[in-house]
């Protein structure tokens, strides 16, 4: 899926993914395969809209580990991507996950800050910005420059996602259930402070900027119990990041009940869990220059 939102480890701003390590790493690429389905449906989408108009020329903002560089490549064969991202960690990465899948001679990776200056992208057939925009100082300027970069039959695809999955019953809490909602109430406290864009009316930046609206919608993804170990793991990195980024916000009987869930053993760990599920919905845009 795109990328998962790097908040919970108190990440913010300008889509920094530096400094954050493998375990931002693994949790991005946990994230791109238990979503790998629903991502690979919207891609068909977006060429099924395009038609007879090529695409050739993409360009990837906050690429990440790759899911959606990655995707675009399958989706589209004759194209190549241009990944932007303000982290050389995280392109050599995506570099060498390239050079694994045989996409290397159809990458070109560009270290780029989109809050100090467009990079020499070149014109694109299509953008994609997964959980990249609400990172941006000034997203109404980004979209004007992703909008001076399509051509004139370009679209710009691009996915928010406004909270962290779901993974545990309603009822997992020490002293009161709902651990989960708990904590997207502080996500939200934290997110507030430091991604005012996060939750913005994208769809009004969008026309705003000179953008029209083809599609817009969700992806969702519901994956019951029992899931498969990469869902499992994937719940493990995002919980283990989500205690690390809101400790200071977390109750202690949170806290707790999190120690216990991440604890390499015991009867309520996750890894020893068979009512784990995935439950996540990311909202989407699919639009053209007006």
């Amino acid at each position: 899926m795109a990328h998962a939102d790097q908040t919970a480890q108190g990440g913010h701003g300008r889509h920094q993914h530096g400094g954050h390590g493998d375990g931002l790493r693994e949790m991005l690429d946990l994230d791109a395969e238990v979503g790998a389905a629903e991502l690979a449906r919207f891609t068909a989408r977006i060429a099924a809209l395009a038609g007879d108009h090529p695409v050739r020329d993409v360009v990837d903002l906050g690429a990440g580990t790759g899911s959606g560089t990655f995707a675009l490549l399958r989706q589209f064969s004759e194209a190549i991507v241009t990944a932007v991202d303000t982290s050389g960690e995280m392109l050599g990465h995506l570099s060498g996950s390239a050079r694994q899948h045989g996409f290397d001679s159809r990458v070109r990776p560009i270290r780029a800050d989109l809050d100090e200056r467009w990079p020499a992208t070149g014109p694109a057939d299509l953008v994609w910005a997964a959980s990249s925009m609400h990172h941006l100082a000034d997203p109404d300027r980004v979209l004007r420059d992703i909008h001076a970069t399509l051509r004139p039959a370009g679209r710009l695809a691009m996915i928010e996602m406004e909270s962290m999955p779901h993974f545990l019953p309603d009822d997992i809490g020490i002293g009161a259930p709902g651990l989960e909602d708990r904590c997207d109430v502080l996500m939200a406290e934290a997110r507030a402070e430091h991604l005012p864009h996060m939750g913005s009316d994208w769809t009004a930046r969008l026309t705003m900027t000179g953008f029209k609206i083809q599609e817009s919608g969700d992806l969702v993804v519901d994956l019951p119990a029992p899931v498969p170990d990469a869902a499992a793991r994937y719940a493990y990195a995002t919980l283990q990041r989500l205690r690390a980024g809101l400790a200071d916000r977390l109750t202690a009987e949170d806290r707790d009940t999190l120690d216990v869930l991440l604890a390499d053993d015991g009867p309520h760990a996750l890894r020893n869990r068979a009512d784990l599920t995935v439950r996540s919905t990311r909202s989407f845009w699919i639009a053209t220059p007006a």
